[in-house]
């Protein structure tokens, strides 16, 4: 009986900790749609990117735990109607606790939440999350509060049909979240976008110092010479420097369009004495140049703020 007890202890813990993971990211992830499709002005276009992620995560947390929950609930059930009294004592406990867990994280959930309209946020926001939070804590507080009087022991059929639209409901929120974020192929090019932006930055913090240094420049990258410069990513044409009659450019290869909040304030702050342009990072898609317009300097190696033309 002690090896049962423990057994059943473990595999109801396991359950129960599946379930908290799984209705914690559900919400996470629902809350990112509500966000996406509701974004709120005031609280700026970074609100939309950081909602994405969220529901990257979810995505990823309810498609891992959501089914351990339902098989280790499974076999905790199973268990339970095959050997007599193995829902008794401690792991009977671990039931209650979840009610008071499930009730604290209702009233936790719903104060955030309030906070959050409280604080300015979209009155239909504010109530799309709170009805989020009530059916999906509400519908796991119902579960096992039947669950705890022994309701599903003697209906095991109505049992599996609350599992069914659980799981339903699981995985139109999932199915909703993916048509709301990039794919996967398209995130990567983003961030080989990104990583693009990062190299030419560097390459051009490099040719400034060479300018800075020389009084003029550079008429190839080869001649900043050691550390090794960034390259482009395979597959993407090669990063390409070219003097012009101000200053110079350099070019890369993009795969998406850049957005309007892309990049700002990115460049270092050290470009901007010599080089008028240097903070516009913004592209489009294909091979894209950035024209750099130079300032003179003078002996000391200061900016006299005058265009550089040849």
């Amino acid at each position: 009986m002690e090896n049962h007890t423990a057994k059943h202890f473990a595999l109801q813990l396991g359950s129960l900790i599946s379930l908290y993971l799984s209705l914690s990211f559900l919400i996470a992830l629902v809350f990112g749609i509500i966000t996406i499709l509701y974004p709120d002005p005031a609280n700026g276009s970074y609100e939309v990117v950081s909602a994405e992620s969220t529901v990257r995560l979810g995505i990823a947390m309810v498609i891992v735990f959501f089914p351990a929950y339902l098989i280790l609930t499974r076999t905790v059930n199973k268990l339970r109607r095959t050997d007599t009294g193995a829902y008794i004592g401690i792991t009977k406990w671990l039931i209650y606790l979840s009610l008071l867990a499930g009730g604290l994280a209702l009233l936790g959930d719903l104060v955030a939440v309030v906070m959050n309209f409280l604080d300015g946020e979209l009155t239909l926001r504010f109530v799309l999350e709170a009805a989020t939070v009530f059916i999906v804590v509400g519908a796991a507080f119902y579960y096992y509060f039947l669950d705890a009087k022994g309701y599903w022991m003697q209906h095991e059929s109505r049992s599996v049909q609350f599992g069914a639209a659980t799981v339903v409901v699981v995985l139109v929120a999932i199915v909703t979240g993916f048509m709301h974020i990039q794919m996967p192929t398209a995130v990567r090019e983003q961030k080989l976008d990104t990583q693009a932006v990062s190299d030419l930055q560097t390459i051009q913090w490099r040719v400034q110092d060479y300018y800075a240094t020389n009084k003029k420049l550079p008429d190839t990258l080869d001649a900043l010479g050691t550390p090794a410069l960034p390259t482009a990513p395979a597959g993407r044409g090669a990063y390409t420097y070219k003097v012009t009659s101000d200053g110079f450019s350099l070019c890369a290869t993009f795969a998406q369009e850049s957005k309007a909040t892309d990049y700002v304030g990115s460049a270092p702050v050290m470009e901007k004495g010599l080089i008028r342009n240097g903070d516009n990072w913004q592209h489009g898609t294909g091979e894209v140049c950035f024209n750099r317009i130079l300032n003179p300097i003078d002996n000391g190696g200061t900016a006299t703020g005058t265009p550089l033309m040849k």
